[in-house]
């Protein structure tokens, strides 16, 4: 036990505990807040790919619409609510 407690009181190793202990626990950088920021990376990371992903099927979505003026007409009926002028449109909104 004598042996253990020589080393205790070596300068050294006690700033090395208290360096360790305050980088850990207290310092603004702490371990926790480390935890939290990177999971909080994760999840801006997954909603960055998802939204990249969205981006392009949108992208993919309007060159169709674009080429072609069927699908544009269906689409501009559909969406907006556009009719010929010798048409009736009937909305059915499912509740």
């Amino acid at each position: 036990m004598g042996k253990y407690l020589k080393y205790t009181k070596n300068f050294y190793f006690i700033f090395t505990v208290l360096f360790i202990v305050w980088m850990v626990f207290i310092d603004t950088n702490d371990i926790i807040s480390q935890f939290t920021l990177r999971s909080k990376l994760s999840k801006l990371e997954d909603q960055r790919d998802f939204y990249i992903e969205r981006k392009r099927k949108i992208k993919e979505e309007r060159e169709e619409l674009l080429s072609n003026y069927e699908l544009l007409e269906k689409f501009a009926r559909e969406r907006y609510l556009m009719k010929k002028k010798t048409e009736d449109l009937y909305v059915i909104i499912d509740e």
